[in-house]
């Protein structure tokens, strides 16, 4: 085994490229298994565009009592409001201040917590939205 082994500097030697000046102290640029760099910088990657709601064919807002895959716990979600993602995520504030609840925007539903449907649908219906109460 004494005999297998090499240095550091021959072993650097023998992965350098045939005719490459680079030293062993300079990193190689222009290595092809190279696997990671920071040469370039931070990645930035757009994200992904927020979806807009589509509006049913009559116009109205669904206003749908769920408790399927929640706990148990009552969620409201309000879809078929065809606006952009950040009118929606202005509008759910607001439906959440006045039912003293919270909530969320997921994929262009509004999601409300608890069963207040008679409050959100009078909420709905002075923001000049047709409602329908739809589900359980």
């Amino acid at each position: 085994m004494a005999g297998n082994k090499i240095s550091l500097a021959d072993w650097q030697a023998q992965l350098k490229p045939q005719g490459s000046t680079t030293d062993a102290k300079t990193a190689v640029k222009d290595d092809a298994n190279l696997v990671y760099s920071t040469d370039s910088g931070k990645i930035s990657a757009k994200p992904p565009a927020k979806a807009v709601a589509e509006a049913f064919a009559d116009g109205a807002v669904r206003i749908r009592r769920e408790t399927k895959g929640r706990g148990g716990k009552a969620v409201l979600t309000i879809s078929g409001i065809a606006k952009p993602h950040d009118e929606l995520v202005l509008l759910a504030a607001k439906l959440k201040k006045k039912c003293a609840c919270g909530g969320a925007v997921k994929d262009g539903v509004i999601e409300i917590q608890g069963d207040k449907r008679e409050l959100v649908e009078q909420l709905l219906q002075a923001e000049g939205f047709k409602t329908k109460w739809a589900g359980g």
